[in-house]
């Protein structure tokens, strides 16, 4: 999609821990500041985006802080878009001491998050039970400090039956005369009876990428966005129930996401999710 891109694992594991074993180190946050000195020495410490996801340690998300913090200072421009993770379904699973964490330092520095109802209820201290609740929410975590919010599944009734989960979004735009214009839509997405493991992270890097190409325009961005998580899903699912054979359940090497598979898809998908504008 025309980025090149600097990742750094924060877990370098021999395989992702939705198999029943694995093995690997997890980077601490001294290690994290020692790989930036050496991007920072060699003063090629000038990025345009930064993207961050799952962590379980206070110290580690503190220290990304930072670093966001001082690349906004080389790049006032630079746009951070940042997963939230620290739940869903009414339970954590990070640590608990992770949530004010995120709530008074992370998101602040944020300019895109991405997260599920129960991560959107904890950072912000209200609950959703109805539209108008989440676009209050949506609201709230604009106040914080992020432009663009992906509430990336919610409990709430979609209109077009049990099968799909409603998703929300929001973005705040900077007119020329410096008013604030917000556009809100929702997008309902077909549920899948299957566990992956990454979909997350495919799906903030696809926003990322797709709000860079339509910077003013969240509502082609998620549709994008959603569209290319379809067709990758749809493909993995295929793949691995052809794998699996007849009547029996895939295994987690077979549900992969085939990400090389759909390269096309990623590049140009064809729209099959449409937003509507709240």
């Amino acid at each position: 999609m025309g980025f090149e891109v600097d990742s750094i694992n924060s877990v370098q594991f021999s395989n992702h821990t939705g198999y029943s074993h694995w093995k690997g180190q997890v980077l601490t946050a001294d290690e994290l500041h020692v790989l930036y000195e050496g991007i920072k020495l060699n003063n090629v410490n000038h990025y345009d985006y930064v993207l961050t996801g799952y962590t379980r340690d206070t110290s580690f998300l503190e220290m990304v802080v930072d670093i966001v913090q001082e690349l906004k200072r080389a790049n006032p421009n630079l746009v951070y878009v940042c997963d939230p993770v620290l739940g869903d379904h009414g339970s954590m699973y990070v640590p608990q001491n992770l949530h004010p964490v995120y709530k008074n330092k992370v998101v602040p520095v944020a300019d895109i998050i991405t997260p599920n109802q129960f991560e959107a209820e904890l950072l912000t201290g209200k609950n959703i039970s109805t539209e108008k609740d989440a676009v209050e929410v949506m609201d709230l975590l604009h106040k914080m400090g992020p432009d663009t919010v992906v509430i990336t599944s919610s409990d709430l009734p979609p209109r077009l039956g049990d099968r799909f989960l409603v998703s929300l979004g929001s973005q705040r735009i900077l007119m020329p005369d410096g008013t604030r214009k917000t556009q809100r839509i929702r997008i309902e997405v077909p549920k899948v009876d299957a566990v992956f493991v990454g979909t997350g992270d495919l799906f903030a890097a696809m926003l990322l990428a797709w709000t860079h190409h339509y910077p003013t325009d969240l509502k082609t961005a998620c549709e994008k966005t959603f569209s290319v998580m379809h067709h990758v899903i749809q493909r993995t699912i295929s793949y691995a129930h052809e794998m699996a054979g007849p009547g029996r359940r895939p295994s987690p090497a077979q549900l992969e996401l085939r990400m090389v598979q759909s390269k096309a898809d990623i590049e140009d998908p064809a729209i099959v999710m449409e937003a509507t504008v709240l």
